[in-house]
Parts: structure tokens; sequence; C-alpha cells
């Protein structure tokens, strides 16, 4: 059986164990040997199948309609009849109800009910105050416990659907990380093969035009340079392919140094000084953006300035180091000399006169290089991000004399990135918020609305013993035998409503009297009381009692 079917299937079944336990006390209270009848069972026994049908979708309705079947058997509001049912419907309102304040309102209008059908029957306040009390323990109490029970459940529930998502986002920053490792270790194939292809193809082109060699070595040798340009263009293409648009700077420092660095390209033919000796050493991002402004300047300067001097100065300060990577203008080469632009892809080969043939697409002489020559700018972009990483600044521009210049500041010491909360966590501390409110509407505002019924049942209380209640000094003015009116106007009227009965303890009223009113002698205690006793509407005994 599907899920969902299967749940429709508990539901109904849950709903009908309900109705017949509550209509458990409907028959036993209700049937005819017990003073009931029949057609009050079915009555009760329809109500309760229709609040139980509805109390899924309409919680409140369900429990409307039993405290409206339950007031007219007893203005007190519970009755054996019913009083599982309001508890039940309690609670599943509660449990059920997404907010609190239509309950609030309904039980407001029970209690207002309950105080006008007390007014209208001329019946005492005390049974309205035992229907605030059953209201109080057999709605509002079961209504709280399960506005706990479903805050509860949302919190769980809210905790396992953070702890799925969490999951589903490690996994997706898991095969972020992946892909972005791939594209930093492509980043870096790029930049070091790169640099050794460009090396290759100048240390090729040097031997293409060598006089030393025959027309078959030099063939071989320009074989050997047009390879390793066409390799550099296709490992461009690819990697172009494969590193994302937002790809960060790799992490990994390489091996060598700045200093080893500049040895080997000098080792490959090209007229590297590096003016700063020993380079000073950076931690981190620093020290890999250093080694990647140096290598880039001597890549572009192998590649668009041709037999051009280059210069690389570091300058070390207290807070950041300055590193500076010049180039001057590229060279023509003639018959005889070395043509070092093979690292761009251009092709060239010796005439038979001996001059240096240029075919493809190079500067022009003294032009320099620039962000969109043969690379295509992606270079100084790359290493632009790669700087901004480590904490520092680059810029490039081409010098008065047609060279290039690449310039840019680290700082020695990276800043910390800023701690940013993951997004699980702050969904889970909105959610902790949301229950926290919602307990509090459903458990603090209840019982502040309790506090203000306590509030005024004390209130009526006081105002009915006060108006049971003689003053002494009115009581010191009555004398036995006179009559009522007398006694009226002696003591401003007696007050309008005596205590209905004697209190307990009060000695026995004396023979022969037709009637004996008790009255409050205190605000606040039960006795002493005063006793007036009259017969043929007159005054024939007054005490203290007890």
């Amino acid at each position: 059986m599907p899920e969902p079917r299967r749940g429709a299937a508990r539901e109904r079944l849950f709903d009908l164990v309900l109705w017949l336990l509550l209509c458990v006390p409907v028959l036993l209270k209700s049937d005819p040997n017990d003073g009931g009848s029949w057609p009050l069972v079915a009555i009760g026994v329809v109500v309760l199948a229709g609040c139980v049908a509805v109390s899924r979708r309409w919680p409140l309705l369900a429990l409307g309609v039993t405290v409206a079947a339950s007031l007219p058997a007893s203005l007190e509001l519970f009755t054996p009849s019913y009083s599982l049912a309001l508890i039940a419907f309690g609670y599943l309102a509660g449990r059920r109800q997404e907010h609190t304040r239509a309950a609030l309102w309904l039980f407001g209008a029970v209690a207002a009910v309950g105080l006008l059908l007390t007014r209208l029957t001329h019946t005492s306040l005390g049974q309205w105050f035992t229907l605030l009390l059953a209201l109080a323990l057999a709605v509002v109490a079961p209504w709280l416990i399960g506005r706990y029970v479903r805050q509860y459940d949302r919190l769980v529930r809210s905790g396992w659907e953070l702890a799925d998502r969490m999951e589903r986002e490690q996994a997706a920053v898991a095969d972020r990380e992946r892909l972005r490792e791939r594209s930093r270790i492509a980043g870096d194939m790029h930049d070091s093969l790169g640099h050794d292809l460009a090396l290759i193809a100048i240390r090729a082109g040097a031997l293409e035009v060598s006089p030393e060699l025959g027309p078959a070595q030099q063939r071989a040798a320009g074989e050997l340079r047009g390879a390793a340009a066409d390799a550099t263009a296709r490992l461009r293409d690819i990697i172009g392919v494969l590193r994302e648009e937002d790809a960060g700077a790799p992490t990994t420092p390489p091996g060598e140094t700045v200093e080893e660095l500049a040895a080997r390209a000098r080792a490959s033919g090209l007229a590297v000084t590096l003016a700063t000796t020993p380079v000073p050493t950076l931690p981190g991002m620093s020290g890999l953006a250093l080694h990647r402004i140096v290598q880039e300047g001597l890549t572009n300067a192998a590649k668009h300035a041709p037999g051009a001097a280059v210069t690389v100065t570091v300058t070390p300060n207290p807070t950041y180091v300055r590193v500076r990577v010049v180039s001057g203008p590229g060279r023509e080469q003639g018959g005889g000399g070395t043509d070092t632009g093979a690292a761009a892809g251009t092709g060239t080969g010796a005439g038979p006169d001996g001059q240096e043939r240029i075919s493809g697409h190079r500067p022009e002489p003294g032009s320099g290089p620039g962000p969109d020559s043969d690379s295509g700018g992606t270079g100084l972009v790359g290493l632009g991000e790669r700087v901004r990483l480590a904490g520092g600044t680059l810029t490039h521009r081409a010098t008065p004399d047609g060279g290039f210049a690449l310039e840019a500041e680290l700082p020695r010491k990276p800043p910390a990135p800023l701690p940013t909360a993951p997004t699980s966590a702050r969904e889970l501390d909105r959610a902790r918020r949301e229950v926290r409110k919602g307990l509090a509407r459903a458990i603090w505002i209840p019982l502040a609305l309790l506090a203000a019924l306590g509030l005024l049942m004390a209130g009526v209380a006081l105002w009915t013993q006060y108006q049971s209640y003689l003053e002494p000094e009115d009581y010191a003015k009555l004398r036995v035998g006179m009559s009522l009116a007398q006694i009226s106007e002696a003591s401003d009227d007696l007050p309008d409503h005596p205590l209905g009965h004697p209190p307990h303890g009060v000695p026995p009223e004396p023979a022969g009297m037709h009637e004996c009113r008790y009255y409050r002698a205190s605000m606040l205690a039960a006795i002493p009381v005063y006793r007036l006793c009259f017969v043929d509407g007159h005054l024939a005994d007054k005490a203290e009692v007890p």
C-alpha cells in the first residue's frame, strides 16, 4: 500500500477509535435506566460523530459544538456525558490549530455566555465561577498541552529538515570543492606548463637559426618550435574550457622560489635581471601571488617582447612588499639573430637569404605586451584575482619606451576572512525563535488570561461579601422590638443579600422565631456573623455568633 493511503487509513482508524471512546460516557449517562432517554443517546452519538469528522479541518468547531451540547445539561459546563469529549477536543484544538487567537476568542465567548445564562436564570455567581473553573481545567489546560506538543513536534521536524538540508548542502559543497580544486589544478598546470613550453620554444627558435647546425637540424628545430607553440595553444584552449568563470586562485604554493624561476628563465635565453636578492619570503597566498606575478611577467616578455631585457624588482616594507616586473620593447631579428617570439604561437622560418620570415599574429616591434595580446588577457585577469584574494593590488601599463610594466603590492599579513554563519545555522536559529514565539503565545498568554480571570473572581467574591456585610455601627443601633421599617430608618436599611444559610459552627436558633437572618460582621472572615431573628415582622433577638 502506498504511504499516503496508509497514512489516510491510520487517520480514519484513529477517528473511529476516538468516536467509540467518546460515546461510552454518553451511552452510560443517557441510558433510560439512569433517567435518560434514547433520543438523547442518539443525539449525543450523532453530535460526537460530527465533531470527530470535522476535528481535523476545523478543530475549534468541534470544541465549540461540544461546549454547546454541555451547557444545556449544566451551566457549570462539567457534565458526565461530555466531560471526556471536552478534554479530548480541547487537546486536539491545541494540537491541530495553527493560530491561537481564534481559540482565545472562543474561551472568552464561553465565559461570556455562561455569565449571561447565569443572570438570565437568576442563579448565583457561584455557578459561573464553577463554569470558569471547569473551562480552565477541562478545556484550556488540555489545549495548552496540545499547543506544547505541537510546538515540540514542529521543532523536531524543523531539526530533521535542517539536518537533511545540511547533508545536501555538504554534498553540494563537496562537489563544488572538487570541481574548484580540479579547476585550480588545471590553472596551475596551464601556468607552469605554459611557462615551460614557452622556454622550450625559445630554445628551439635559437637552434633553428644557429649557423652551427645544418639545414636538416634547423628544420627539425623549427618543427620542434612549432609543435611547442601548437601545444601551448591547445593547452590554453583546453584549460579555458575547464576553468570556471568564478574559479578562485590556487592555494598550493609552488616549490620553486623567485630566484630559481629567474635563473631558469635566464638559462633559457631571457635577459633577466633580479634587482633584489634575497627575495623576501611571504606566507600563504601572498607568497603564491609573488611567484605568479614574476612568472607571468617573464612569460609575457618571452611571448610578446622577444629579445627584450626584463628587470624584476622586489621592494620590502614593514607591512607590504612591492614587486615590479618591467620588460623592454621587443627586437626584430635579422639573419644570424635569435628569434624568441615563437612562444606566442607565431610561425617563423629561415628564407634562402638567411633572413627570418614571420607568419601568424605577433605584436608590432616595440609595442610591448598587453592584456589583449595573444593570450586573450585571461592571464592578467586571473593574476589580478589571485592578488585580490591575497589582499593586494595589481596594476599593469605600457612604459614610455614601448615596454610593459607589471606592478603589485602584497601584504606581509593577508587579511583574515570574515566569519560568516552558514545558511543552515541561520535557518535553525530562525526556527528556534519562531518556536519560542509560538510557545509564548500558546502558554503565557492563556496563563495571563487565567490570572486576570482569578483577579476578576476575587473581585466578584469581595463584592458578593459586601452585599451581606452589616456595619458594626448599624448593628449597635438595632433594638429588640423594632419593626422592619424602624430598623431601616435606624441603620440606613439592611444589606440586600443576607447569607443563604448559617455558617458552620453557629449555635441553634432560639425557639419560637419565625425567621432568622445572618449578616457578615467582617468583610474577610466567615465568622463571627450577626444573627437577627424576627417574629411577626419585629426584631425578637439579635446576637453575634458564635
